[in-house]
């Protein structure tokens, strides 16, 4: 976004950083930092309450669920490392100077973002059963992954267009060719662009993968819909399901915090 001012003044570019990924707390934004913690303790705080209070039902809600968190941090793993071997190849090609490859990135990237998740979610998982039956966790994954491939493009693109090109210069006058240079010198140093919104696309990925139950996938989600509809206690489980979500993306987002004041840190 560009932002001009009157009389001619010198024209400021302006950085507007906002995804669907969690808010990270940083420590420069003290009412961020204050609203994580209030809201993380307070998760806490109340999970703690339903449990004690009320075993009956939360607590047995509680234990019903455990298998459907770890289903969804396996197609959260599994999709966010696939859509980095995506992203890398994307990102490439949409600094790529063969036109072909260019246009190809770039169309994916348009495509990809310009349709719903949820349909690509149903368009994948149905046409790759028109050719081969796939299982419902593998489907999952790869309609994930193939839709923050395009988002990790991006990501990757722009951390590479980051770096100087004075790198790239001192690395081809070392007799480096463009291969050596990209994979030796330039990604080496992108990585620590590229890093903290990769930690924020696998918050938004884990997020994401409530979308998965519609596919069968026995998620979180999943779990406690299939409690829900035996106990016909919707509201109860409902509030559980949310308050884990919570509680998984808030440690996620501080984990991501403190990995961006570290790389920070060891930049100065």
């Amino acid at each position: 976004m560009k932002k001009h001012s009157k009389g001619g003044a010198k024209q400021t570019d302006v950085v507007i950083d906002v995804g669907d990924g969690a808010a990270i707390p940083k420590t420069s934004d003290r009412g961020l930092v204050s609203a994580w913690r209030i809201s993380f303790f307070g998760a806490v705080a109340i999970l703690a309450y339903l449990l004690i209070s009320k075993p009956d039902p939360y607590l047995r809600i509680f234990k019903f669920v455990p298998d459907g968190i770890l289903v969804t941090f396996q197609v959260t793993v599994y999709s966010i490392l696939l859509a980095l071997g995506i992203g890398l190849v994307t990102g490439l090609g949409r600094i790529s100077r063969n036109r072909l490859l260019n246009l190809i990135a770039s169309t994916y990237v348009e495509i990809v973002r310009g349709v719903p998740l949820l349909v690509q979610l149903f368009y994948i998982y149905y046409a790759l059963g028109r050719f081969v039956r796939v299982p419902d966790m593998l489907a999952a994954v790869i309609a994930m992954s193939f839709c923050y491939g395009a988002y990790m493009g991006e990501v990757f693109r722009a951390g590479i267009a980051a770096i100087p090109t004075g790198q790239t210069e001192a690395a081809r006058s070392l007799g480096f060719n463009r291969a050596q240079t990209m994979f030796l010198v330039v990604l080496p140093q992108a990585w620590r662009t590229i890093l903290p919104p990769v930690g924020n696309e696998f918050i938004a990925l884990l997020k994401d993968t409530s979308l998965v139950s519609i596919l069968g996938v026995a998620d979180l989600l999943r779990r406690g819909r299939e409690y829900a509809s035996e106990s016909f206690e919707y509201f109860e489980t409902f509030t559980m399901v949310a308050v884990i979500y919570l509680i998984i993306t808030l440690i996620l987002s501080k984990l991501v915090s403190i990995m961006e004041e570290r790389l920070s840190h060891h930049v100065k």
